[in-house]
């Protein structure tokens, strides 16, 4: 089987899911997986996500990239109280769940995130390029370059509150962070975004941009599989990032 390039959308702790992914796709160790980021919050199974990751690290090229979540995961780990009413807020209290046997969170819980979590956090990357597409958590400035990007915009901008010209580059943006309620793909030509609100009830999606092809799971235990065309794009979906 020729060396494949897979994409995976915005994880949040849906474990369930990610898993079937998984064992639908068996990568082999020629293949290169990009996770989109966010792997964190919301989700049931934060703690069962990254160790999947460390795990799936050693059986294929694994490209992580961070998302905004996970920033702010590590700022509560290793910052103020503030940080952590913060994240908190934005779904933290379920990713502290995941580590203390489900319990309501406390602040001394963060002592239960190992090292290597921290760490494999940590060495994840910006931005990743092929030959005809680039990767990133949520979105580009058009006029730079991606190791130039404002990390504002690869982190935290929204598609529902700015889309961007096609990159100078000419490649195809694959992105994340900007959830699409209805749970269905948002191809716009230059820009493909494949989170599909795993954790609200829709899919995650994994996405090979050469052959369009699409495998999705749901945290039920639903799966499919199908081609992106055109036909099969769809306006941005509505709700926080």
């Amino acid at each position: 089987m020729a060396a494949r390039t897979i994409a995976i959308g915005d994880i949040h702790g849906c474990h369930r899911a990610f898993a079937r992914l998984l064992e639908i796709l068996e990568p082999e160790t020629t293949d290169t997986i990009v996770t989109l980021g966010d792997y964190v919050d919301r989700g049931p199974e934060s703690r069962l996500v990254i160790e999947r990751l460390i795990e799936l690290a050693g059986s294929c090229r694994l490209i992580p990239l961070l998302g905004n979540h996970d920033i702010v995961f590590m700022q509560a780990l290793s910052g103020s109280k503030e940080n952590y009413s913060s994240w908190l807020q934005i779904g933290g209290d379920a990713t502290l769940r995941s580590y203390n046997g489900g319990l309501p969170p406390l602040p001394r819980d963060l002592e239960l995130v190992p090292e290597s979590h921290f760490r494999f956090l940590e060495s994840c990357r910006d931005s990743y390029e092929t030959a005809t597409h680039f990767f990133v958590h949520a979105s580009y400035d058009p006029d730079r370059e991606l190791t130039d990007q404002p990390e504002t915009i690869l982190r935290w901008s929204s598609l529902r509150d700015f889309v961007p010209a096609p990159h100078r580059s000419g490649k195809t943006a694959v992105t994340g962070h900007t959830s699409q309620k209805r749970g269905e793909i948002l191809d716009l030509g230059h820009i493909i975004c494949i989170d599909t609100y795993c954790y609200g009830g829709g899919w995650l999606t994994a996405f090979d941009p050469v052959s369009r092809a699409v495998w999705q799971a749901r945290e039920s235990g639903l799966e499919r599989t199908f081609v992106l065309t055109p036909e099969g794009s769809d306006p941005p979906g509505t709700g926080p990032s």
